[in-house]
C-alpha cells in the first residue's frame, strides 16, 4: 500500500485572464506547480506522485520535473477537458485497490504537510475524506428571481479544499460509474462518491491559507500568504553554518558586523567586506576580485550577505545628483553586482544569497523617496532573479527588518527610544537562517 498524490494540473486559465495557464505562474520565486510539488516531494510519507496536465503542457511540466530533480514523480499523465476527466485518468494509471490517493490541485500551492498528514491519519479508517474549512461570510441561497431564497445555517456549513483522499479501488469504481452517466453533475470527486452513495465523506480539517489560485488577484495574496508562512526561521539550527564560507558585505557596523559575528560564532568561515577593508559594493572589479579570491583561498562560497546600504534623508527637491546616485548606486546597483557576480560561484555549491530591503518599500515615506525606491526596487530584483536562479538551486531573498538600531538610522534620525528598535543581533539571527532555509524570491520580515 501506498500514498499517492495526484497533482491535476490541466487548467487553462480561462478564468486568470492570462495566455500562461496559472499553474506556471510566477510566484515567490518559483511556478506556482512547483510550490505544489515541493510539498508532496519533501512530505516524508508520500511515495508516489503523479501529475495529469494537458497534452500541449506536458514538454513544460517535464522541463521542470527535470529542473527540480524531484525523486517521487513517477509519470506525467494526459489529462481530459474536465476536471472529472483528469481525475479519472489519473486513477487509471494506479495499480492497486488499497492505496491511499490524495488529488490536489495543482494551483492550492500553499498546502501545508500538517493537512496532509491529517488527511492521511483520516484515510486509516476512512475510505473517502474531504478537507474542509468553516466559512466566515453569511452564506445566502439565490432564487431563480436573483433574490435571497434561504439564508443556511453557517454553522452546518463548510467551503470545501483539496486535497481530496480515497481508498484507490473506491475512486477507480466512482469514476467508472460516471464516465457512463451523461446527467451527472458535481464540481469535484466526493461530489461523485456522494452522488453514487458508495461511501461516507469524512470531513477533514483544512487551512485557511489553502488558497486556490484562480484571479490575478489571488497571486498578490499567495506572495504575502508565502511570507506569512509558520515555518519560521527561529526554527532553523544556525548550527548548519559550521565549516560554509560566507561573505558578509557591509561588516563594518550595524548588521552586517553582527551578522558576521553571529556567523562565526557558529563556526563559519567569514569574510568581512567593506569599503574599510577596499570593497566598493558599486563597483564590478572590486566584487569579482573579492569573490575570485575567497573561491581560490577556500574552494568555494556557500552564502552572501549584502547589508551594504545608504540613506539620505530630505525632501526630494532637495536631493542632488550626487545624493540620488549614491543611493541608487550602493542600494540597487551594489546589489545587482553582487547578486550576478555572487551567481557566478554559487552555483556551484547551490548557495544562497540574503539582499536587503526596507519596511518603505511598500509605500513611498516623504523624506526617503529616493531610498525607499531603491528598497521597492531590490524586491522586484530578488523575485527575478529567485525565478532565474531556481533551476540553478541557488537562492535569494530579501530582508525586511523594521526600525533597527544602527548607526545609519541614528544618523539620520537621531537617538530614539530602545524599547522601539529591533535590535541588529536579532536582524542578524533570522538573515544567517534564511540562507539556511529552502525559500527563494520571498521578502523575510524581521519584527519585535
Amino acid at each position: 500500500m501506498k500514498n499517492i498524490g495526484i497533482i491535476l494540473a490541466s487548467g487553462t486559465g480561462t478564468r486568470f485572464r492570462s495566455e500562461t495557464p496559472k499553474q506556471f505562474i510566477k510566484l515567490a520565486g518559483k511556478r506556482v506547480i512547483e510550490h505544489t510539488l515541493d510539498c508532496f516531494e519533501q512530505h516524508a510519507s508520500i511515495d508516489d506522485i503523479l501529475v495529469v496536465t494537458a497534452e500541449s503542457q506536458k514538454p513544460l511540466v517535464e522541463e521542470i520535473i527535470l529542473q527540480n530533480a524531484y525523486k517521487k514523480v513517477r509519470r506525467i499523465i494526459i489529462g481530459g477537458a474536465t476536471r472529472q476527466a483528469s481525475t479519472a485518468a489519473g486513477i487509471a494509471a494506479i495499480v492497486g485497490d488499497n492505496h491511499k490517493v490524495l488529488v490536489h490541485d495543482a494551483v492550492r500551492p500553499l498546502l501545508d504537510h500538517a493537512t496532509i498528514d491529517r488527511c492521511l491519519a483520516a484515510l486509516e479508517t476512512a475510505d473517502c475524506i474531504d478537507t474542509v474549512i468553516p466559512p466566515t461570510d453569511t452564506i445566502v441561497q439565490a432564487s431563480a428571481e436573483n433574490t435571497i431564497a434561504n439564508i443556511p445555517d453557517r454553522s452546518i456549513l463548510r467551503l470545501g479544499q483539496t486535497p481530496q483522499g480515497f481508498r484507490s479501488g473506491l475512486l477507480r469504481e466512482a469514476h467508472k460509474l460516471a464516465f457512463h452517466d451523461s446527467q451527472l453533475k458535481v464540481t469535484d470527486d466526493c461530489g461523485i462518491v456522494l452522488h453514487y452513495g458508495l461511501a461516507p465523506v469524512v470531513l477533514v480539517e483544512g487551512n485557511v491559507s489553502n488558497i486556490k489560485i484562480t484571479h490575478p488577484s489571488d497571486i498578490y495574496l499567495a506572495d504575502r500568504l508565502f511570507q506569512l508562512r509558520s515555518a519560521t526561521t527561529s526554527q532553523v539550527d544556525l548550527r548548519h553554518l559550521k565549516n560554509k564560507v560566507v561573505i558578509v558585505i557591509g561588516a563594518s557596523r550595524g548588521i552586517g558586523l553582527a551578522c558576521a559575528q553571529l556567523a562565526r560564532q557558529h563556526g563559519a568561515v567569514v569574510i568581512e567586506a567593506s569599503r574599510h577593508t577596499g570593497i566598493d559594493v558599486c563597483d564590478r572589479s572590486s566584487i569579482n576580485r573579492l569573490f575570485s579570491q575567497i573561491v581560490e583561498q577556500y574552494g568555494r562560497i556557500d552564502f552572501i550577505v549584502n547589508t551594504a546600504g545608504v540613506l539620505r534623508t530630505g525632501a526630494v527637491s532637495t536631493q542632488t545628483d550626487e545624493l540620488i546616485n549614491e543611493q541608487l548606486d550602493i542600494n540597487l546597483k551594489g546589489s545587482i553586482i553582487v547578486a550576478q557576480e555572487g551567481f557566478k560561484c554559487l552555483k556551484e555549491t547551490g548557495g544562497s544569497i540574503a539582499l536587503f530591503t526596507s519596511s518603505s518599500y511598500t509605500r513611498g515615506r516623504a523624506f526617503s523617496a529616493v531610498y525607499s525606491a531603491t528598497k521597492a526596487a531590490v524586491v522586484n530584483l530578488t523575485q527575478g532573479l529567485a525565478h532565474e536562479f531556481h533551476p540553478f538551486n541557488v537562492r535569494i531573498n530579501a530582508i525586511n527588518p523594521e526600525r533597527t538600531a544602527t548607526p545609519m538610522r541614528t544618523e539620520n534620525f537621531g537617538n530614539e527610544p530602545e524599547e522601539t528598535l529591533l535590535d541588529a543581533e536579532a536582524v542578524a539571527k533570522d538573515t544567517l537562517a534564511t540562507l539556511l532555509r529552502s525559500i527563494s524570491g520571498e521578502v523575510v520580515d524581521v519584527r519585535r
